[in-house]
């Protein structure tokens, strides 16, 4: 079952697209496309196939993706790190997470949220020598860089933040500030 008729219009303008762009593409007249859009003819059923196929296409490829949102800049922690390292990293770089690293792994996360838990459950234990291990998290989802942003914000609201991969490597970090990018 195809959209509705009226939905190609919006989806041409959101895409950018002229009605002379559209109908090169699919292969019709752009006077086709324009009584299309305005109600005064029905396209045949292959034919508003072709043209929600190449606007679907065109709308994946032009929608962001985990890479265009990320915050390429990776500040990180081993986990042999103490807490009063991480506490001084998060102050200098204004920031609420910490991906724990071991051996160039992703093995945890430290948030504000559980540092504030753990000082206030630590009973002037001395942060200093308490270790990362003893307070992270486990880690967040990994995700690749082409997987498309929408997808990603019922992830990032669940678990804080999401770690961009290429390749195997990780490579960046997307937080709930980082998904307003999308709005942008």
């Amino acid at each position: 079952m195809l959209p509705r008729l009226d939905y190609i219009k919006q989806l041409r303008i959101k895409l950018g697209l002229t009605q002379r762009k559209l109908a090169v593409q699919v292969g019709i007249s752009a006077s086709m496309i324009n009584q299309i859009e305005t109600g005064r003819c029905k396209p045949s059923y292959e034919t508003a196939k072709k043209i929600f196929e190449f606007l679907s296409a065109l709308e994946g490829k032009s929608s962001m993706k985990a890479a265009d949102i990320c915050s390429r800049t990776l500040v990180s922690v081993q986990k042999s790190e103490s807490v009063h390292d991480a506490i001084s990293k998060m102050r200098d770089y204004s920031i609420s997470q910490l991906p724990v690293f071991e051996d160039g792994i992703v093995v945890g996360i430290l948030s504000e949220d559980n540092l504030a838990k753990t000082i206030a459950e630590s009973n002037n234990k001395n942060l200093s020598v308490m270790s990362i291990a003893s307070v992270m998290e486990p880690p967040p989802p990994i995700v690749d860089l082409s997987t498309p942003a929408k997808a990603l914000i019922p992830l990032v609201r669940f678990s804080k933040c999401v770690l961009v991969s290429e390749t195997g490597n990780v490579i960046g970090i997307i937080t709930l500030t980082d998904t307003l990018k999308m709005v942008e």
